[in-house]
């Protein structure tokens, strides 16, 4: 586009993880016996975050306690059935999803740009309460990706007898295995694999606390159905374009918010919002197709932080539809004043990507331009 920009492409924690000794992290889950290249089996990389899924009860004090990847076959025997290569990596201190931040998803990206070349494909062992911030993450800092990235976990532990854990873990194995006729694989993107539906995982959000069909996307089909097999559906797929390798994009800025309106919010409130120190993005969660208050002291307050430099795009507080700025005079308004449309992104994709493009150090016009821009296939145009 003829802008010159800084990408931060240097995972911030190498000093302390070398790629050289991120081998001696690896675990092995399963091995096979050694086979001509015809006949090779699907190589896979379990990477394991934390959460539910990875969990099994302390037979002394009852407490759920993280497992140690080692002993997975034990705990899920049938992935031996799969005949792949499975090994593993365990973060040092698995976490509650609860507590992710941008920094963990720069970890797990740089377990993927590690060891890009020496899998078939990837599961993320995650908890489920931030899965889809950080499968958006993952679209947005995986440029080129062209292997599957499957994330996926379970509302039980995966001791459990009713687990939905076992299952999803060898249905996302399977996905993540899954081949073309001509070898390539059929998933190229970041998705999410829950019970029986596979998702892309920009598209989707958790709308369940206790359902094992914890994840919808309204606004986008899913990308397999899941039952007795696993049929992909290819006209909704995501290719990437080009020939380019993989480039991993580690920075991430996140001086951005969430404002939600409601009925009653005042001027006050959003000038305050607005005005946080540092403050960089809003995604302001508007009524219907992108409404808002048509209170003149709100347009200003939104107008004069615009005109700051504030980038704020415009979402949908509802999970079905999108944002249309000229359906309704309110609406128009909110564009008159510099606000820019989410289209039909979901809250996940909104955050994480402007905290994407303003860690590229885009300047702000280029990151209005791109924010209304499909980059992975994560919003309709």
């Amino acid at each position: 586009m003829g802008v010159e920009t800084k990408h931060i492409d240097i995972y911030p924690k190498q000093d302390s993880f070398p790629r050289e000794l991120m081998g001696q992290r690896i675990k092995s889950v399963t091995v096979s016996e050694p086979k001509d290249d015809s006949e090779r089996r699907p190589k896979l990389l379990i990477i394991y975050t934390g959460g539910t899924i990875g969990m099994i009860e302390n037979p002394e004090t009852g407490a759920l306690e993280p497992f140690d990847f080692e002993n997975l076959i034990d705990n899920v025997p049938r992935i031996r059935r799969l005949d792949y290569d499975i090994d593993s990596f365990q973060f040092d201190e698995p976490l509650d999803s609860s507590a992710m931040n941008p920094s963990h998803w720069q970890d797990i990206a740089y377990v993927i740009d590690c060891f890009y070349d020496d899998y078939d494909g990837f599961v993320v062992l995650h908890g489920t309460d931030t899965m889809a911030y950080t499968a958006s993450a993952l679209s947005f800092m995986l440029e080129n990706l062209r292997k599957p990235v499957v994330i996926t976990g379970s509302q039980l532990p995966i001791q459990e007898v009713r687990t939905d854990g076992e299952e999803n873990l060898i249905t996302s194995l399977q996905v993540a295995a899954a081949r073309q006729d001509d070898g390539s694989p059929v998933l190229e993107e970041v998705a999410i694999l829950f019970e029986n539906y596979l998702w892309r995982g920009n598209r989707a959000t958790k709308y369940s606390a206790d359902n094992f069909n914890a994840f919808k996307s309204s606004n986008f089909p899913r990308l397999a159905k899941i039952g007795l097999g696993i049929t992909f559906r290819d006209d909704v797929l995501w290719r990437p374009r080009g020939n380019e390798p993989l480039k991993v994009h580690y920075g991430m800025d996140n001086n951005v918010m969430y404002l939600s309106l409601f009925p009653g919010i005042t001027d006050t409130m959003i000038r305050h919002a607005l005005n946080t120190p540092g403050l960089r993005g809003v995604v302001m969660k508007t009524y219907g197709a992108g409404n808002g208050p048509s209170d003149p002291n709100f347009l200003e307050a939104v107008r004069e932080a615009i005109e700051r430099g504030l980038v704020i795009v415009n979402t949908s507080q509802c999970d079905n539809g999108m944002v249309d700025p000229h359906r309704y005079k309110t609406g128009s308004a909110l564009y008159g004043a510099g606000v820019i449309s989410g289209h039909d992104l979901t809250s996940e994709a909104a955050i994480t990507k402007l905290m994407f493009l303003f860690g590229q150090n885009y300047p702000v016009n280029k990151v209005k331009e791109m924010m209304e821009t499909p980059l992975v296939g994560e919003m309709h145009h």
